[in-house]
């Protein structure tokens, strides 16, 4: 097999604002297999949070050294490894999957035995912004098809994200709502705002405290008027085990645990614990975001709008613009890049 990598910048339409920084691009990393005249991709994007930069990205793809195998199935069969981050695992299975899918004429979903997941309802998120943003973004969000809006929180005055929900949910009153603070609230204050977001219609409240303390968060979503959904505390299979029963639901994100087939491993794990699955993602294009797309299926939430986020998106092929992604029902991933992109290393 032969593999090549290019790295590209994926700029935002807007600055997100979350509570813990500012995005306003990011670098992507595309990897292409090519086996038998067909050609797999993949994308890993970088990520300050979890210490991985274009450069980073580049190396431990290469190191992976897919040149040495023989076919995409003994590729896959050697993954994962212990000493490969998680989102370096997961854009090498997806190049590997979309690789074989377009070899055999058949979806991705269908190689890994799920239903086939179209139009399923994608949230779209709002982040920290002023109030009259918000609620303009809201009303055009509804107005365009989407029925389900996360918020992001976590301001400095907790006072601000109360009322950046409530000129939400004036604007698009008939949407489901989702609060995601990131990690940014003590227990006390936890306590004291999540009984004031139900009451505004909030669904489901994303890691409300810092990571770090498991027990913390679930002794919060044994009282809490609303799901708690772990995010930040939820990155591998060990600590989806500890939290499972626990907590109302999971975020899982390819990038976290390490692609579609350690997903489904996680979808099993809390199947019948009281704990739902939620599928998120990281800012990416629809090159990304594709390899979920095709689980959409398994999941109570689906928050899989990086690719809305983009400024210019290159690739196409899971929808979103409507509030609802699915795949395109094409081999493979069942995506295309639109154009040529320009490199940046």
């Amino acid at each position: 097999m032969k593999a090549r990598l290019r790295t590209v910048r994926l700029e935002l339409a807007e600055p997100l604002r979350i509570s813990r920084s500012t995005m306003t691009a990011r670098d992507a990393v595309w990897l292409s297999v090519e086996h038998d005249g067909t050609t797999g991709y993949g994308e890993a994007v970088s990520s300050v949070y979890y210490g991985l930069d274009a450069d980073t990205l580049v190396r431990l793809i290469a190191a992976v050294g897919l040149e040495r195998f023989a076919d995409p199935e003994s590729a896959l069969e050697a993954l994962p490894s212990a000493a490969v981050p998680p989102a370096v695992t997961a854009a090498v299975e997806s190049a590997l999957l979309d690789l074989v899918g377009k070899r055999d004429g058949v979806p991705v979903h269908r190689l890994l035995g799920t239903t086939a997941p179209f139009g399923v309802a994608t949230a779209r998120t709002i982040g920290i912004t002023s109030l009259a943003h918000a609620a303009a973004e809201a009303r055009r969000l509804a107005a365009s098809g989407f029925e389900i809006v996360k918020v992001k929180a976590g301001s400095s005055d907790p006072e601000d994200d109360v009322e950046r929900v409530r000129v939400i949910r004036d604007a698009a009153p008939r949407v489901r709502l989702l609060l995601d603070p990131n990690g940014a609230w003590s227990i006390a204050q936890a306590e004291r705002l999540l009984p004031r977001f139900a009451a505004l219609g909030v669904e489901a409240v994303e890691q409300p405290l810092p990571p770090g303390d498991p027990d913390a968060l679930g002794a919060l979503a044994e009282r809490s008027p609303l799901p708690v959904i772990a995010d930040e505390d939820a990155v591998s299979v060990a600590d989806v085990r500890r939290l499972a029963g626990r907590v109302h639901g999971v975020n899982v994100k390819l990038a976290k645990c390490g692609g579609v087939r350690a997903a489904l491993g996680i979808a099993e794990l809390i199947e019948g614990s009281g704990t739902e699955l939620m599928l998120g993602c990281l800012t990416a294009s629809s090159l990304g975001l594709a390899p979920a797309v095709h689980l959409a299926d398994r999941a109570r939430w689906t928050d899989l709008d990086g690719h809305l986020l983009l400024a210019h998106d290159p690739w196409r092929g899971i929808g979103g613009a409507d509030g609802f992604v699915g795949p395109s029902g094409r081999p493979g991933l069942g995506v295309e890049e639109v154009t040529a992109h320009a490199d940046v290393a």
